[in-house]
């Protein structure tokens, strides 16, 4: 029995230690490991791991294509000059404050990103159809106007996305409480638009069921459907299967270089009567990453609902993040509101545009030029930031060892990252591991 009782003292003695000054403290052992122990190693973000792969390596001609900013000439990241003109403006304004902002954010914030997306013109807005909140930035929006769905909607608490589509949204409204499955999009022997299995798959979906789509430029792939496709796919969703539509629009006037083209499948959605859920964001269009600024809108048919939705929308935002930063949006707001600042972000918009669309067409007579084997017009076709280049992840490891090229393993390639400078560089890579693996 003493052993025993000696045995358990000594057991006792060894989560003990002796302090100086005769104090005892605790000390931890294996039988006390951290609540965390069985915390696995997450994976990398598949798109933001290529940013860290690209950092690691210490070759001077490594190129990143994977991130999704856009680069200038140079390859450096770039500051709108309407954006630096609306920081003066704000930073001589000794009235301004840090104060919190409502739930909802900047009220004139929200006004204009409506009538951005939907003309200044829009019905819906005329009548009284919008709810619109500042949120932080397109993934901000999402996840609001998911949790709210997942709340509040009273169809089918499921939300179709394209395959593929930005890796986030497989994430995000799972998280929001929704069933999310796929639907038809891209055809990989075409590389482009699946237009009949994409209808057949919405046509098999639940009636009532939420339809994501990209309003331009879609992510990865880089293909969008033609004006009369986005109709035939408005009569489905409206019509036929009284679905929801939630728009994307990362993209708005940075995919063909005007605001209202980029804007036209929200604006022929929400002109024809029917309830939409819409997420905009100013990262890419401003060059605003960083500052985290987006929207979301909410189009409902019965103006009389419309304060009740919001009131909801509040319930959602507050424990989340309690109310969005007033910075960037303030930033949005004073181009948006001053016509000389507007028209010359236009000019800027444009300007962005165009350099992608030139670097499409300095890489497919770069490969051209090289014979390289294959149809490679699809790279003219894509439009928007990322060209969906239908290379393997073979061809990808490849690239990446030989010729310190990244890129994400789906083939995706950011247009915005290259330069006359590194298109040679790209084709040839392209070239090399088109004849050495084949996809």
């Amino acid at each position: 029995m003493k052993s025993v009782h000696h045995r358990r003292i000594a057991s006792l003695a060894r989560h003990f230690r002796m302090e100086e000054g005769g104090s005892i403290a605790f000390s931890p052992t294996s039988a006390t490991a951290s609540s965390f122990a069985h915390v696995k190693q997450a994976p990398e973000d598949a798109i933001l791991g290529v940013t860290v792969a690209y950092n690691k390596d210490p070759s001077p001609v490594k190129v990143n294509l994977g991130v999704g900013a856009y680069r200038t000439e140079e390859g450096k990241p770039l500051v709108l000059n309407v954006v630096r003109k609306a920081e003066e403006q704000l930073l001589a304004d000794r009235a301004r404050n840090k104060e919190y902002l409502g739930i909802t954010g900047i009220p004139q914030f929200n006004k204009l990103s409506a009538e951005l997306i939907l003309g200044r013109d829009s019905p819906a807005i005329a009548q009284g159809r919008v709810i619109t909140a500042q949120c932080l930035s397109g993934t901000g929006s999402l996840r609001v106007g998911g949790e709210f769905l997942a709340t509040h909607y009273s169809g089918p608490k499921v939300i179709y996305v394209p395959s593929p589509t930005w890796g986030n949204h497989l994430k995000i409204f799972p998280l929001a409480g929704l069933e999310t499955r796929t639907y038809r999009y891209y055809n990989p022997k075409t590389r482009g638009l699946d237009y009949e299995g994409m209808i057949e798959d919405l046509r098999a979906a639940p009636n009532g069921a939420v339809v994501l789509l990209h309003a331009c430029a879609h992510n990865p792939t880089g293909v969008d459907l033609t004006q009369e496709e986005w109709e035939g796919l408005r009569k489905v969703i409206r019509n036929d299967k009284q679905q929801l539509p939630f728009f994307d629009s990362a993209y708005q006037g940075f995919a063909s270089g005007s605001l209202d083209t980029d804007a036209f499948a929200v604006r022929r959605f929400v002109n024809d009567g029917g309830e939409t859920f819409i997420a905009q964001s100013y990262a890419k269009n401003m060059g605003l990453y960083g500052e985290r600024v987006g929207a979301l809108s909410i189009v409902v048919r019965d103006p009389s609902v419309a304060a009740r939705v919001e009131s909801q929308l509040k319930l959602v935002i507050r424990p989340m993040y309690s109310s969005p930063p007033t910075y960037g949006a303030a930033i949005v707001s004073t181009i948006l509101s001053n016509p000389a600042l507007y028209d010359e972000w236009k000019v800027e918009l444009k300007a962005m545009a165009d350099r992608i669309i030139s670097m499409r067409h300095q890489l497919f007579d770069a490969l051209k030029a090289r014979k390289t084997p294959g149809d490679w017009t699809h790279i003219l076709n894509q439009i928007g930031m990322f060209t969906f280049t239908g290379l393997n992840k073979q061809q990808v490891e490849y690239m990446t060892k030989e010729y310190h090229i990244y890129m994400t393993m789906d083939g995706r390639i950011s247009m915005a990252g290259l330069s006359s400078r590194t298109v040679p560089q790209l084709a040839d890579a392209i070239h090399s591991a088109v004849v050495k693996f084949s996809s």
